[in-house]
């Protein structure tokens, strides 16, 4: 039978295995219109070296300016003043500003000194597990740590003081999950993001009156210098913090989902957990296997275009499926299975070109440190409920899940680490 058009890409049915439907779109071809929740259409690209060539097309761009009216009609964004204050961030610039923005931020994510913190993100690990409840039946992993590793990870990089950091409500880090302007909980949402503006003012004034030699500091005195406007810094700060906590919190949601499902990589994990490169092998394919980040943010033809022999006019969406690249089987053979040895090469979990993501190797470290820690300390981890019971979070980007009810034997105190 026809695939219906467009596609849709919502309910609890997909949003819990996205893959059958991709692999039935990719069967057909490398793009299709799709439909999301919001009631917007966009153009999905599904194929690996489809989702490259997108991904590295100078004739897309990212700018909203360049959606047209259909799109800014009914697509799920940040309503005004919002919209103008946060969304001006990386993920939403083309050169020549997102040249000049991104290398504000490169330094503090360099692979060389996210490593130097791996002790420091090793202590907040284990001190997050201490503080675990006795009674380990139904544990929500995610409130008790997959919600607070990445933020206090995230803190010793760029800077982001511990009374501040204190402040943080985890809601705030589904901004990035936006509900349609005629969805009933818009209200709401509105009102998370008035809250999480008035935290950005206040990480703002905390650092132009006593700035450290740090990333956000560095972005004040960037916006004192006129290299920044207003809108930039605070969406800059807003990308800092959003896209740097509650993406990795879902990807070792992800990531555990995968292994609970694959008790066999467990075992063999824990057998050789004192093999640093197994682990990292594994967080790499865990990341291929499933992604958090499921599709990419939107892109505009800045003209009329031919896309992959699917005509697309100019200002419509284009978006790219990163988890349907990474299970393309021209790409990885056998890509439905969990091979922790697997050699075919570099997944595009954190995307592909100049918006390549920035704090991938953040990201890296803080999984490595995060499963290696919780298989470590924790015999016997596993879902305290029926998978099928897991409620996987609805946003129209992302995969991961709300809440993680585990269980576990006693949990093995902190050992001195070479």
């Amino acid at each position: 039978m026809p695939l219906p058009d467009p596609f849709p890409l919502h309910g609890r049915a997909y949003k819990r295995d996205p893959y059958p439907i991709y692999e039935e779109l990719r069967a057909v071809g490398p793009v299709h219109r799709v439909r999301f929740p919001s009631g917007v259409d966009a153009r999905l690209v599904t194929g690996h070296s489809a989702a490259q060539q997108t991904l590295s097309d100078s004739r897309l761009g990212k700018n909203h300016d360049l959606g047209n009216d259909r799109w800014r009609a009914r697509a799920s964004i940040m309503p005004e003043p919002q919209h103008s204050q946060l969304q001006v961030h990386l993920l939403h610039q083309d050169a020549p500003e997102h040249t000049r923005m991104r290398r504000l931020v490169l330094d503090a994510f360099a692979a060389r000194r996210v490593e130097e913190l791996r002790p420091r993100f090793q202590e907040i690990a284990d001190a997050l597990l201490d503080e675990l409840p006795a009674d380990a039946d139904g544990t929500d992993l995610v409130a008790c740590f997959a919600a607070r590793f990445p933020l206090q990870a995230l803190a010793e990089v760029i800077g982001l003081p511990q009374v501040l950091a204190a402040g943080f409500r985890r809601e705030w880090g589904k901004a990035v999950q936006p509900v349609g302007p005629e969805d009933p909980g818009r209200d709401a949402y509105e009102a998370l993001l008035r809250g999480l503006q008035g935290f950005i003012a206040d990480i703002v004034a905390y650092k132009r009156e006593l700035p450290q030699d740090d990333l956000l500091s560095r972005l004040v005195a960037a916006h004192g210098e006129g290299e920044l406007t207003g809108e930039e810094l605070d969406s800059m700060v807003f990308q800092l913090l959003v896209a740097g906590q509650e993406p990795v919190t879902n990807q070792i949601t992800t990531a555990l989902m995968a292994l609970f499902r694959h008790p066999e990589a467990v075992d063999r994990l824990r057998a050789q957990r004192e093999d640093t490169e197994l682990l990292a092998r594994a967080v790499e394919e865990l990341l291929r296997y499933d992604s958090a980040f499921e599709l990419t943010t939107w892109r505009f033809p800045v003209e009329d275009a031919d896309l992959h022999g699917t005509r697309v006019p100019a200002g419509d969406s284009v978006i790219v499926s990163l988890c349907a690249a990474n299970r393309d089987p021209a790409r990885f053979p056998d890509p439905d299975t969990l091979d922790l040895d697997r050699a075919q090469g570099p997944h595009m979990a954190f995307g592909h070109g100049i918006h390549y993501c920035p704090a991938a190797a953040l990201a890296r470290v803080e999984l490595q440190v995060a499963l290696g820690t919780l298989l470590d300390r924790l015999p016997g981890l596993r879902l305290a409920v029926p998978d099928e019971d897991v409620e996987w979070i609805p946003a129209v980007l992302g995969r991961g899940v709300n809440e993680l009810p585990v269980a576990f034997d006693r949990p093995r105190p902190v050992c001195p680490r070479g």
